[in-house]
């Protein structure tokens, strides 16, 4: 191994020995409480020292970097407090996610570092958010995250790759190539030789280091960060090293070759690098001594501290209410009472036009949405208003554009993500599902992030442009979810939903875009999240809907006059308003929940078992449900007609009445 200490000060050298010692010293520490039964699980990082450790030195403190687990050198070089890491590690209250997560699974703003998740190359794309941000900013910073050679066949890196091409964002992608994704040898992952061969493919520039050299790769780094500060772009860092223990300690390395460990052992990247300071006269015996004795007793100081900190005690208020940035909405009426007849889709363009013009920080991004104004023509005439820099079309690529929605809002912005059709967010499932919705119970970091699904059948679409899939995130805690029926709540709660500092699924039904017409506010205004209307009062039957199911709901209302309904228009799914439903329902004392989605596990399935378990002593009938067949949604015109339950809806409101 050859090192070079040119353009090095002394004391450069030593303190990056010392940056460098500092996880191997941790991790030897770790290995003896694994064995004690004293940490659960443990992610080694031996060997690859040299990369996280190079890396961090090389960027500004308030540049942002997104580790993975075996980065540890990453949080040792942000000095995030040894008790704290420790208490992590432990799962103990005063760690980063409060008992939550485990290991590296967190981030901390304070240190401008952002932790993955166990999905690997989701954070990627937040990478691209975080630098895109810093690019709207005109703030000259490098973003840097890691990501290796396993993870690298996911999906997710192809996109947060070609999305950080495309935009020019100053991101450092750091791929560890240490050979295998756990057991997996590269040659079992991908065909080519290098990831030199990615950069050309994507239109960037390509580097490799020997991530076991210190020197090279903080050199490395060093330059390329203040390249792409001046002159944004992406660039690929292949740093070619070897995980010298199992993929986690339980798994060994017995699957790998005798001889390849023996070679890969004498390149060890803290034994090397302090052979060359002693032979070059900056390193002494003495001062590795030193270095030592301070290192270890700061880690027995944290471990002291953490082991004296005991398990956290569960508070069932405390778990519900961190699933959310804390937030108190105050409804904001119109200023006037100046009104026109907008369209539902011109509704839903007045309050996205509107919050642009009231949020400085605002993006919105989505496929066609600039020059074209999006397939539904939303967006027409925002680029020439509000610029391409907050304007954004997209590559064809949607869990990117979540994360990079996520990565936004770390780093101050907010952004609202469109959806060209609800059906596509099965591709950026994961980002909403495990990110959005679980990124604030973790570690505290909101996700100012609204992802518009226009959503819905009735249209001949077909099954992949006319699903129903709110159901799938009612099921997840962490998101809000509305879904408007009219005008005046379209705008109204698109508004509430970006101006909420949590994440919302915002559905809105493309057959209502252009058959429904109401005088609305001119005005910016705001509707109550989690309040749902009655847009009918009655006293026979409450009916529970939402959506494209209220109108169902009225025409039929308008059609049997002899029985009085009540429609409830939830509005708002999660949360739902169980007060002015369980109201209606100790009224009428008989209820049908009414929904265009699929009958088997869809929402209605939820709130019938809530009244039936609330509210059963108020009925005199089951509690009736109706909804569309459970299949695909079809295409020719009389089977989607039929799949709908709007034909079936009128027998089911019959056979209730006369129970």
């Amino acid at each position: 191994m050859r090192f070079s200490k040119t353009g090095y000060k002394e004391e450069e050298l030593l303190h990056l020995y010392k940056e460098l010692i500092t996880p191997r010293l941790i991790e030897e520490k770790m290995l003896i409480l694994l064995r004690q039964g004293k940490i659960s699980k443990w992610f080694s990082g031996i060997g690859q020292e040299a990369i996280s450790v190079g890396a961090v030195q090389a960027l500004e403190k308030d540049e942002y970097i997104l580790p993975m687990h075996r980065n540890l050198g990453v949080f040792t070089g942000r000095k995030l407090p040894l008790n704290r890491l420790f208490a992590q590690f432990q799962g103990k209250l005063s760690g980063f996610t409060k008992g939550r997560d485990r290991s590296f699974h967190f981030g901390t703003k304070e240190h401008h570092v952002v932790g993955m998740i166990s999905h690997l190359g989701p954070q990627m794309a937040l990478a691209d958010g975080i630098a895109l941000a810093n690019t709207l900013k005109r703030e000259q910073k490098a973003t840097l995250v890691f990501t290796g050679d396993g993870a690298s066949s996911e999906g997710d890196f192809h996109e947060a790759l070609n999305v950080a091409a495309v935009w020019d964002l100053p991101v450092i992608f750091v791929i560890e190539n240490n050979g295998y994704g756990l057991s997996t040898p590269s040659h079992e992952q991908f065909r080519f030789n290098s990831f030199l061969d990615k950069g050309p493919a994507y239109g960037i520039e390509a580097v490799q280091v020997d991530g076991n050299n210190i020197l090279e790769v903080h050199r490395t780094i060093t330059k390329l960060a203040k390249e792409i500060r001046k002159n944004p772009k992406p660039v690929i860092v292949e740093a070619l090293t070897f995980r010298m223990r199992g993929h986690e300690e339980a798994s060994g390395t017995k699957y790998v070759p005798k001889e390849l460990m023996e070679h890969w052992a004498k390149k060890d990247p803290v034994e090397n690098y302090e052979q060359y300071l002693l032979k070059n006269k900056v390193l002494t015996p003495d001062r590795i001594a030193q270095y030592k004795g301070e290192i270890k007793a700061e880690i027995e100081a944290g471990l002291e501290a953490a082991y004296a900190e005991e398990l956290p005690e569960f508070n069932l208020d405390t778990e519900v209410t961190d699933l959310f940035e804390a937030y108190q909405q105050t409804v904001i009426p119109p200023a006037t009472e100046t009104k026109s007849d907008k369209r539902f889709v011109d509704a839903i363009s007045d309050g996205l036009k509107q919050s642009l013009e009231k949020y400085d920080q605002l993006v919105v991004m989505g496929q066609d949405i600039g020059d074209y104004g999006g397939v539904f023509k939303i967006t027409e005439g925002f680029l020439e208003k509000f610029g391409r820099d907050r304007i954004r079309n997209t590559p064809l690529c949607e869990s990117a554009i979540i994360g990079a929605g996520l990565g936004l809002c770390i780093n101050g912005y907010k952004a609202v993500v469109e959806m060209q059709f609800a059906d596509f967010v099965t591709c950026g499932f994961n980002q909403i599902v495990n990110n959005l919705a679980k990124i604030h119970y973790r570690w505290d970091q909101n996700a100012d992030v609204v992802v518009r699904m226009p959503t819905g059948a009735g249209v001949g679409a077909g099954p992949f442009h006319s699903q129903s899939n709110e159901a799938w995130f009612f099921h997840t805690p962490g998101l809000k979810i509305v879904y408007p029926s009219n005008p005046y709540d379209a705008k109204g709660l698109l508004n509430a939903a970006i101006e909420d500092p949590n994440p919302y699924m915002y559905f809105e039904h493309k057959a209502l875009y252009r058959s429904l017409t109401e005088a609305i506010p001119d005005d910016y205004y705001t509707v109550e999240v989690g309040k749902a209307a009655i847009p009918l009062t009655g006293d026979d039957i409450s009916v529970v809907t939402y959506g494209m199911g209220v109108h169902w709901a009225k025409a039929l209302a308008e059609e049997l006059k002899e029985i009085s309904m009540e429609i409830i228009d939830l509005r708002t799914l999660s949360p739902w308003d169980q007060e002015t439903v369980g109201e209606s329902v100790k009224k009428t004392n008989k209820v049908l929940i009414l929904h265009e989605d699929t009958l088997i596990g869809g929402i209605g399935a939820e709130i019938a078992a809530w009244i039936s378990e609330h509210l059963f002593e108020h009925l005199d009938a089951p509690v009736a449900r109706i909804a569309s067949l459970d299949t695909p949604v079809p295409f020719t015109k009389t089977l989607e007609e039929n799949f709908l339950p709007v034909k079936r809806l009128k027998d089911k409101i019959l056979e209730l009445h006369d129970y």
